[in-house]
């Protein structure tokens, strides 16, 4: 069975079963516009918006640390110039809760509604916490998430890169409050299946805690556009593994791929994450990635290829620095 859109916990709101990271969207230093991929473009980037809108991928995820902002203001000038699509979009950003923010509510509120203005909407669907990183507790961070809540800024709560036991205790604080912990926004792929192995997946489900699933193709790893011979460029250093096991992993991928009408790796890839019980959020950069991440909407790989595929998986670990100071 495709995999079909989600509720999150505690809400109305609905996400499809593909939505879009826009990490790249602004980041000069890391992805382009100025760093080394000179084909991102202002243009580009208006072109996968509407491909990704138009396929049905219409839950966009930012941060205010994507660019120092700059990736929210690319979606508040999109929205402004395309109000047709922008109606039909849901929004996700984040608050980037460093050590030294230790008056973290009004940290967080200011924070939220600088986004708020750079998106130039009244509130957006869904707010996490960027990591695990505050020197507060999870009490003073829910009290922060049900203040913006109350002041009817945002419609759902969420965390990134949360253990296990973390996203346990968030949501506990959070039902406290009357809220549920909707999401939790973590690096999940065929090179990092870790967070299946380890239970986090299954707390998730427990709990209703939607996951989020970044670098769902390992940053391009996955799409057969690199290989050991060819290996990705620049800083993509998420899902580093040699690229000889990737290349194992991308032969399967083709494989499934053709039993289900000449699909792309990525497609597969995605699908496979759609399986797990989360929502991939690629990125796309232009109209081409857009429409080839929509290619995994729509069918599903059967059972013999997904326990294929596991069998094939990485797990992926990280270190504790990586895991608290990535920015997806």
């Amino acid at each position: 069975m495709a995999a079909t859109g989600r509720t999150l916990s505690g809400t109305d709101v609905q996400v499809p079963a593909l939505g879009v990271g826009t990490w790249a969207w602004g980041d000069r230093s890391t992805w382009g516009m100025g760093g080394y991929d000179s084909d991102l473009t202002r243009d580009s980037i208006r072109e996968a918006w509407e491909a990704s809108i138009d396929a049905g991928a219409t839950f966009f995820d930012t941060a205010e640390v994507y660019g120092n902002g700059e990736s929210e203001r690319i979606i508040g000038e999109l929205r402004a110039a395309d109000p047709e699509r922008a109606g039909k979009v849901l929004l996700a950003t984040k608050f980037m809760p460093s050590p030294w923010k230790l008056r973290v509510r009004e940290a967080l509120l200011a924070a939220l509604r600088a986004s708020l203005d750079r998106l130039s909407v009244p509130a957006v669907e869904l707010y996490q916490l960027h990591g695990p990183i505050s020197l507060r507790s999870h009490a003073a961070l829910a009290d922060a998430l049900a203040a913006a809540h109350e002041a009817g800024l945002v419609k759902a709560v969420g965390v990134s890169n949360y253990s296990a036991k973390e996203t346990r205790s968030m949501d506990t604080q959070l039902r406290k409050r009357g809220l549920r912990l909707a999401t939790n926004q973590i690096e999940l792929s065929l090179l990092r299946r870790a967070p299946e192995t380890n239970g986090l997946l299954a707390t998730c489900a427990e709990l209703g805690v939607l996951p989020l699933a970044y670098s769902p193709i390992g940053q391009g790893r996955l799409t057969g556009k690199y290989s050991a011979a060819n290996p990705p460029p620049g800083k993509r250093t998420f899902s580093n593994h040699p690229m000889a096991e990737v290349d194992r992993i991308v032969a399967e991928l083709r494989r499934i791929g053709e039993k289900h009408g000449g699909k792309a790796p990525s497609q597969v890839a995605l699908n496979w994450v759609m399986a797990k019980g989360a929502v991939p959020i690629p990125g796309a950069k232009n109209r081409k990635q857009a429409e080839e991440n929509a290619g995994a909407l729509g069918w599903s790989i059967d059972e013999d290829d997904l326990a294929a595929l596991d069998e094939a998986a990485l797990p992926g670990l990280r270190s504790l620095q990586n895991r608290f100071w990535q920015h997806g």
